[in-house]
């Protein structure tokens, strides 16, 4: 039995570990679509071609992320905002985003 239970942990971490792994290639992918959106200005279509393709939903669909509609257009609102995934998940940026929301209300 405690055979199981360690096999069925480490099949879970693995699994936990690949997860995490095609989620830093949907963050590449959000990357690469901001840089073309400054570069040639047509980031947004961009990543929702992606987001759309074969390839695409199987990406999502590995980092956990179930690859509909409401997904892309949501890709694609990041995208334009323009800033890129490093600073959006840092803290100083979520602190800043919240002290604008505090002031709008």
């Amino acid at each position: 039995m405690s055979e199981f239970v360690d096999a069925s942990a480490f099949n879970f971490e693995q699994g936990q570990r690949a997860r995490k792994l095609f989620a830093a290639v949907v963050l590449a992918a959000l990357d690469d679509a901001i840089a073309d959106d400054k570069k040639y200005g047509n980031g947004p279509d961009q990543i929702a071609r992606w987001a759309r393709s074969r390839d695409g939903r199987e990406v999502l669909s590995c980092a956990g992320i179930d690859p509909n509609e409401r997904v892309v257009a949501g890709l694609m609102q990041f995208v334009a905002q323009g800033v890129r995934t490093s600073v959006a998940l840092s803290r100083e940026e979520s602190e800043r985003r919240n002290a604008q929301q505090a002031e709008a209300a």
